[in-house]
């Protein structure tokens, strides 16, 4: 039995749905960011930007999104392509294995289906690296099947709409999507998946949501609870030190190391369980051909995962790896933290 408040606003239905889509879309064509992927009905655009936003900012993505679309401008292309031309496209978007899908879905749609993505989620969830989420995004968005979508922040909208999360209940999975489904707007289906995700993204906050400003409030069951919220949230300090608790810190060296126009790599394993096949700079131990290691260049922060790395910079000569010319490194997949270090050096 899903736990209930006292005098808390009902999930819409009849008129009042009818009034609540309206207010959202409204909302939506009023306020929604300018992102390149919403002008466009075109599913291997909107299949991209859905892979790569997956568990990464919206910031983060942009100019990847522009720069591979300018490499691999349809999906013909993304499959011709060799694998590490698609991870060194995909290079400092990081969780390469959403690359390695994306490959080898484009490749199956061009092998069985002519290059043409499958018009409903359910065909869609046929493809590797598609599930539920992204075959409904893609559906609704470029096919306008009346099919919702649910995500973290969707799931965060429905729970303080309906009343779950402020009375410390859960909506279980099949629920929350049989909610999402029963409040979207048919008539126009991607827009409204769309405004529920820029809802939670921009308003619906997981901490501190914006509800004097959202269009969703005279509806929703946990706007009058916010202070409640605010007030059993963590301080700052309090959430930072219990996210830390969990980290784990490392300290590597690595070489920098250039001459005439090229620069050494090594490549990772191709069965390393972190970023196979990926290039980076050589390591060093404590000491190179038996003389201490010199001051390091710089310095860098690096985070993986859960796992916080110091990473010391020298430029030493060293025999390992590769000289690659420098004039190429865009055609191979090198690593995030790489990428950080020669652009921090001018390299790239």
């Amino acid at each position: 039995m899903l736990p209930r408040l006292a005098a808390s606003p009902v999930p819409p239905g009849g008129k009042n749905l009818t009034a609540f889509r309206r207010a959202l879309l409204r909302w939506y064509d009023q306020n929604r960011r300018e992102l390149p992927w919403r002008k466009t009905h075109d599913p291997y655009r909107i299949w991209l930007s859905e892979i790569m936003l997956q568990q990464t900012r919206v910031a983060a993505v942009l100019d990847h999104y522009r720069l591979f679309l300018k490499r691999f401008p349809n999906v013909q292309a993304l499959a011709a392509a060799t694998e590490d031309a698609v991870l060194a496209a995909w290079s400092g978007l990081g969780y390469y294995r959403r690359a390695r899908s994306l490959h080898q879905c484009a490749e199956e749609l061009v092998r069985k289906h002519r290059g043409r993505f499958p018009q409903t989620a359910e065909a869609l969830q046929t493809l590797p690296g598609i599930g539920r989420y992204t075959a409904a995004a893609i559906a609704s968005i470029a096919f306008a099947e009346p099919v919702a979508v649910v995500d973290g922040n969707v799931e965060r909208v429905l729970q303080r709409l309906i009343g779950i999360e402020v009375t410390g209940g859960k909506l279980t999975t099949p629920r929350t999507w049989q909610h999402a489904q029963a409040l979207l707007a048919s008539s126009r289906p991607g827009d409204f998946n769309q405004a529920m995700m820029e809802l939670g993204a921009t308003v619906c906050l997981p901490r501190q949501p914006r509800c004097p400003v959202c269009p969703l409030r005279k509806w929703c069951a946990g706007a009058s609870h916010t202070m409640t919220m605010e007030r059993r949230a963590p301080s700052p300090g309090r959430t930072l030190a219990r996210k830390q608790s969990g980290r784990v810190r490392k300290e590597i060296s690595c070489v920098l190391c250039l001459r005439n126009g090229q620069i050494r790599l090594v490549q990772r394993s191709r069965k390393s369980p972190l970023m196979p096949g990926m290039w980076e700079l050589p390591q060093l131990t404590q000491k190179l051909n038996g003389t201490p290691v010199s001051v390091p260049w710089r310095t860098f922060r690096h985070s993986i995962t859960v796992t916080e790395y110091t990473v010391h910079v020298h430029t030493v000569r060293s025999t390992k790896g590769k000289w690659m010319p420098v004039a190429d490194i865009s055609h191979f997949p090198i690593t995030g933290l790489t990428r950080k270090i020669l652009k921090a050096a001018s390299v790239i």
